[in-house]
């Protein structure tokens, strides 16, 4: 599936329509270049998940854990700065992937070796207008 967003007023709608298309799935792994969205998309899905003040991006820290009374534990990684899959290991990434909770993963490509079977993979791009367009499906 495709979702086009035109501008950053299109995000709320954008994750919506994201959550009612992967309604049954909880592992997503993002990918997109520098600058394509990925945080500014995950921080929609969270607050549309119904976490009422989101983080950003958890660039140095590696994960940020949130609450939703709706969807329960959420977790949102930034393994940018990850050099090892050795690193992800020593912040116990495995149980929080097999958890049963939600994680969406930028930079998934870091822990390719380590995803489930059942990750959607969402692939963000800009076009020449500088929209953003996300791209899913099994």
């Amino acid at each position: 599936m495709t979702i086009e967003i035109n501008t950053l007023l299109d995000l709320p709608a954008a994750a919506k329509i994201f959550l009612e298309e992967t309604e049954s799935r909880k592992i997503f792994a993002f990918d997109g270049q520098m600058g394509a969205g990925k945080t500014t998309f995950v921080l929609a899905l969270l607050k549309a998940m119904g976490v009422e003040d989101p983080e950003g991006s958890p660039t140095y820290s590696l994960v940020n854990i949130y609450e939703s009374p709706a969807f329960g534990k959420i977790y949102h990684f930034d393994l940018y700065r990850l050099n090892s899959e050795n690193e992800a290991f020593d912040i116990g990434i495995e149980e929080m992937l097999y958890g049963g909770d939600y994680c969406f993963i930028e930079w998934p490509e870091k822990i390719s070796n380590l995803l489930p079977e059942n990750t959607i993979w969402v692939y963000i791009r800009s076009n020449e207008f500088n929209e953003r367009i996300v791209t899913f499906g099994d």
